[in-house]
């Protein structure tokens, strides 16, 4: 018995050497890559020396002697520590993650094909200036001498993840710079989504005026410049069952609700407290790791500019120079256009235009899949876009037979000179200049906010589909595309564009939220991006004279909900202080006690109290009560509460208080009924995951950001150290935006926000500031994987200064590229 138990104590001492040793290896293997910032490299393709000085951030301030030597240093930057990111990016553009990853993405893979998104990139080269084909050269050119560094000095395949999916990189070319710029299209823009639902609801909904209630317009003048500040002191049946699952974390197509957001704002000279412009801007997309966003500074021939770049793309972004600052939001504008295209049921390899029947354009395309056969996809084409198949977007379920669904979109231009217009914002001397260059930038729409030393403005660029007054649905609904009035007629004017220069009262911005109020068809939009945080933000931008940096950070981190402060009173109305106490351990008193809580509550989005998260959990659980018995599993579309159909229904407008009646019921239920069931349905929620002790909730808790790996996030023990996950406040309607999944078993987890913060302050530029809402490396060994996290989760942020002695003497490292002579 001593010798057997002698053996299994070896045995064991053994299997945990051998362990130790594989794990030890493991770990050797994936530091192999991590990337030695102190280094000297020979690369060709430079003209001179580079240096790339890393502050103590890990944010690269990029010197060389000319342009192209500054954009070569930016795409070294960029594949050391953001190597996998940029191959996932470029692979997912070329509809070729199946090669690594299967079945799973073969649905991805497929639609991005069909949109034919990197043909159109290969075409919109040549349609480049010649400054940015120069700069989309010499980005490649530093791509590419990194790859060369990670073969010639075996530096573990340049990320961990390619141990995992090994297969042979391709160099870097322009075309895929302006592919993934196509590709962030696909993320900004959501009106095919839009004119889907739309379709389908009107087609479930007996009564069409109900239609107004459950996808309501958003009533009144747009806002963007505020008021001087001394004025404001005195054919197809319905198909309930469709639904979407939850995407892919790779796909780029985001549900519905999920396009892109941000908030931009800007103050005048007479506005601020120090004198100088200001500027604030967070754009908002979902979260991951490592973040989307990438800090850096360039010094150009023009100047030195610093702020958020995109790997895979030679511009920064947003951000600012000495003598200008540009923040971008999604404008919104109504880009696509979904047309039912009839088939010729004598050759359905024709369908229907205005002159008469016309061949598709057809191309196939392989499709590579792993451990799979390859298979074979027939791309159509029509004058009106690519044709889509009805799983996407649910367009089967408004597509008749004997049709199919195309799709017209700006993004689908092969003449896109959108990078163009972005490098020479970039690059612009002041406002007036950076208007002009915008004129070149087609996709997808933004509304710029830009100030200079001594102005301010905001301008949506972007390509406006130039609609017929005639069109049959005014692009809100799919269309019929052989009816000549609902095809596009090229591009509205750039002048057309809402514009907003030096308004009187000197404070402008943006929160995604309704600009202009024009009519049909130059409305822009029918569809805006918010009717919520825009009046928290005119409260807060209106409450002071003047601003200073540090108001203006006060804003970009404000938690108070105004939907919260507005709702409440309005669906509680009936329900707080009625009736005696109720006994102790009912569902009464567990209500009683939640009205308690709420009715002293300023709708802060705190992370640490309890009333968020039951004023989340009654919304949600309310607007389901409303709009299950009518919609039924359609329901499940609505992922998140529409306040202003709330707000109809409370009020009766229009009638809009029938939603409150659940017709399989013989009683007539009224509003506060409703209410209600919906706050107790919401407690026993809350019961059964987070617990009874309502005093001890923590809103954190349930809204937990998910920073998570796209493909890493989901393998048992290796997710611990790819995710990063932080209790956070905020939510859907606050400025500091919070972005609930609306779905699956952690409903209120925060999926979607601000990546990049950014202040600007142009009395003293150094001491603007900004940070990522994760780290500069996606290597997960490095200290820069999530060393910005914590400072993003609380509010901090890292200086933003373009003087060259504060990086230098801060550096964690300097590489130096040398010309290989």
């Amino acid at each position: 018995m001593a010798v057997v138990f002698q053996w299994l104590v070896r045995l064991t001492a053994a299997l945990i050497v051998l362990a130790v040793l594989a794990v030890g290896m493991v770990y050797y293997l994936a530091s192999r890559s991590l990337p030695n910032y102190d280094a000297r490299v020979r690369v060709p393709a430079i003209s001179a020396p580079v240096e790339i000085v890393r502050d103590n951030a890990n944010v690269p301030h990029i010197f060389g002697q000319t342009d192209r030597d500054v954009f070569h240093g930016l795409g070294f930057a960029h594949a050391q520590d953001r190597l996998w990111q940029m191959m996932m990016l470029r692979r997912t553009a070329q509809g070729r993650l199946s090669e690594l990853f299967g079945t799973t993405t073969v649905d991805i893979d497929s639609f991005i094909r069909r949109l034919d998104i990197y043909r159109l990139s290969v075409q919109s080269v040549d349609a480049q200036d010649a400054d940015t084909r120069a700069a989309l050269e010499a980005y490649a050119s530093g791509v590419n001498a990194r790859l060369d560094q990670i073969n010639a000095e075996a530096l573990g395949r340049g990320a961990p993840e390619m141990f995992l999916f090994n297969t042979p990189l391709a160099p870097w070319r322009p075309a895929d710079s302006i592919a993934v710029a196509k590709l962030m299209g696909l993320q900004l823009s959501g009106h095919l989504s839009e004119e889907v639902l739309r379709a389908r609801m009107s087609l479930a909904l007996d009564d069409p005026a109900r239609l107004a209630d459950i996808l309501p317009d958003v009533p009144g003048d747009g806002i963007a410049s505020l008021p001087e500040y001394a004025t404001l002191v005195p054919g197809t049946t319905p198909d309930f069952a469709a639904t979407e699952p939850d995407p892919h974390p790779l796909s780029p197509f985001r549900p519905r609700g999920f396009a892109g957001a941000s908030n931009a704002w800007a103050a005048a000279a007479i506005r601020s407290a120090s004198g100088g412009t200001l500027l604030a801007n967070d754009p908002h997309l979902g979260f991951s790791a490592p973040a989307i966003w990438y800090l850096a500074r360039l010094e150009l021939q023009t100047g030195g500019v610093i702020g958020g770049t995109i790997p895979g793309m030679p511009v920064v972004l947003t951000g600012r120079s000495d003598r200008l600052g540009w923040g971008l939001t999604t404008a919104y504008v109504d880009d696509q256009d979904v047309f039912i295209e009839e088939l010729n049921p004598d050759n359905t390899g024709q369908y229907r235009t205005p002159t008469g029947w016309k061949d598709f354009e057809t191309r196939d395309s392989i499709l590579q899949i792993a451990d799979q056969d390859p298979v074979t996809l027939t791309l159509r084409w029509t004058d009106n876009g690519p044709v889509l198949p009805g799983s996407v977007r649910n367009l089967g379920a408004v597509t008749p037979p004997g049709h199919v669904a195309a799709l017209s979109w700006t993004v689908l231009s092969p003449n896109d000179t959108s990078l163009s217009a972005a490098l020479g914002i970039m690059k612009a001397q002041n406002v007036a200049e950076a208007i002009i260059v915008g004129e070149d930038y087609i996709a997808p729409a933004q509304n710029i906010t830009l100030v200079d030393r001594s102005s301010i403005a905001m301008k949506t660029i972007g390509a406006v589909p130039n609609r017929n007054s005639a069109h049959q649905s005014q692009g809100r609904l799919p269309s019929l595309g052989y009816r000549a009035e609902n095809r596009w007629q090229g591009r509205m004017p750039y002048a057309s564009n809402p514009g907003f220069v030096s308004p009187i009262g000197g404070i402008l911005g943006n929160t995604n939220n309704k600009t202009v109020d024009r009519p049909f068809p130059n409305h822009i939009s029918f569809t805006w991006g918010d009717t919520q945080r825009v009046q928290r933000w005119r409260r807060l931008m209106q409450a002071r004279e003047v601003h200073t940096r540090d108001s203006f950070i006060e804003a970009q981190l404000d938690t108070v909900s105004f939907t919260a402060r507005s709702l409440l009173p309005l669906i509680g109305a009936e329900l707080w202080f009625t009736g005696e106490a109720a006994p102790t351990g009912t569902p009464e008193r567990q209500r009683q006690r939640a009205l308690a809580l709420l009715a002293e509550w300023n709708g802060e989005m705190n992370e640490h109290w309890p009333e968020p998260l039951i004023y989340a959990a009654w919304i949600r659980k309310l607007q389901d009560r409303l709009i299950r018995d009518e919609l039924g599993p359609m329901a499940d579309t609505l992922t998140h509460p529409e306040p202003l159909f709330i707000e109809r229904a409370f009020r009766d407008v229009d009638g809009a208080s029938i939603w409150c009646d659940v017709r399989q019921s013989a009683p007539i239920e009224t509003c506060p009924d409703m209410a209600r069931l919906a706050l107790d349905d919401a407690l026993l929620e809350i019961n059964e995951t987070w617990g009874t002790q309502l005093e001890s909730l923590r809103w954190g808790d349930a809204h937990q950001a998910t920073h998570d790996h796209q493909v890493l996030g989901t393998v048992p023990i290796l997710r611990y150290f790819v995710n990063i996950r932080q209790s956070t406040s905020g939510g859907d309607n606050t400025l500091l935006r919070g972005l609930t999944r609306g779905t699956g078993p952690d409903p209120f987890h925060n999926v979607h926000g601000a990546g990049y913060r950014g202040v600007y302050d142009f009395a003293d530029p150094n001491s603007s500031v900004f940070v990522i809402s994760t780290g500069q490396s996606g290597h997960f060994l490095s200290r820069h994987y999530d060393d910005l996290a914590q400072l993003w989760r609380r509010g901090e942020y890292i200086p933003m200064s373009l003087d060259e002695g504060l990086a230098r003497a801060a550096a964690v490292g300097i590489t130096r590229l040398e010309p290989l002579r």
